[in-house]
């Protein structure tokens, strides 16, 4: 039974506009600059809803989305987030981990991420990190774990606040260690373990004030436990490459921007469209994927098919 997974990431299209001078005493004023200067410009709420009418048309089983939805973590950010996510479907359908952008400086719960809750909780008893209603995950309660058919996706939380120009990531240890039991117990079930995390794992491509900055730590767990796929976002520009796991190495792919209108090839807006089934024969891979990647075309204002691949 073939299952389908659409993966989007990066969508900062919400506005920072009428904050006031007193939110800007920080760190967010250097992103509130580049808001002004560049960012409004390179990404179009346009391109996203075009992406989810896309998306909508393709009825894939579930979406996950990793991070970003925000540009420097304002109150009002969340609320219209919150609103975008409601308009591309269901907490059911869709699952989410936040991005750095989202964690810019701290905000309180109460008006961020549990804006977002019904999108982040896990709804596996087995899973350690399980947020009460109304309440997104703390960082003591990633990952998280939500089974669909054959899929669990696990949602692993990189984001934190880190001092002005830095947009690195970290998982830490305790999450790791949380990680490497959940992982192991999801494995023993036979299920497709896709890892859903900001921040590559993979270093290549970010320079140190834009990486994971455990990402050995991240591979050392993947390597001795295993998962079968591993989504990020972060670097707005395609990514393919794997990692050591147990029995067969482990696909990791990036996805870029979901609503950037950049002229350049390697920016423009896309998705991507996964399709999963378990493996029959092979390298010791598990489940076989397949990716439909899906982009934007500026003369029709729609998305459309620019290949498919098998992974």
């Amino acid at each position: 039974m073939r299952y389908t997974l659409a993966h989007v990431s990066d969508w900062h299209v919400t506005s920072p506009a009428g904050c006031g001078l007193r939110e800007l005493a920080n760190k967010r004023l250097l992103g509130w600059l580049s808001w002004k200067q560049r960012r409004r410009h390179r990404h179009q709420p346009s391109i996203l809803r075009s992406l989810f009418k896309d998306l909508k048309r393709q009825a894939p089983d579930h979406v996950a989305v990793t991070g970003d939805l925000t540009n420097i973590a304002l109150p009002q950010e969340f609320a219209e987030a919150a609103r975008w996510l409601a308009d591309l479907g269901p907490p059911s359908w869709i699952s989410l981990v936040p991005g750095n952008h989202d964690a810019y400086v701290r905000v309180p719960a109460t008006r961020s991420w549990d804006l977002w809750s019904e999108y982040m909780v896990s709804d596996e008893p087995e899973a350690e990190g399980v947020a009460p209603t109304g309440t997104a995950p703390t960082p003591d309660e990633f990952p998280t774990v939500r089974v669909r058919g054959p899929l669990a996706l696990v949602g692993v939380s990189s984001a934190l606040p880190t001092p002005p120009g830095s947009a690195a990531g970290r998982v830490g240890s305790g999450q790791l260690e949380r990680l490497a039991r959940t992982l192991a117990e999801l494995r023993a079930r036979e299920l497709c373990c896709v890892l859903l995390v900001h921040h590559s794992p993979v270093d290549d491509g970010f320079t140190p004030r834009r990486r994971l900055q455990d990402s050995a730590e991240l591979r050392d767990v993947l390597r001795d436990v295993g998962a079968d796929l591993v989504l990020h976002g972060h670097g707005h520009k395609t990514a393919s490459s794997t990692i050591p796991g147990p029995e067969a190495a482990i696909p990791v792919l990036g996805v870029r921007s979901s609503s950037h209108c950049e002229e350049l090839e390697s920016r423009r807006a896309q998705y991507h469209l996964f399709g999963i089934e378990r493996a029959s024969v092979g390298d010791g891979a598990r489940f076989a994927f397949s990716l439909e990647t899906r982009g934007y075309d500026a003369a029709t204002g729609g998305f459309g098919s620019e290949g498919e691949r098998s992974l």
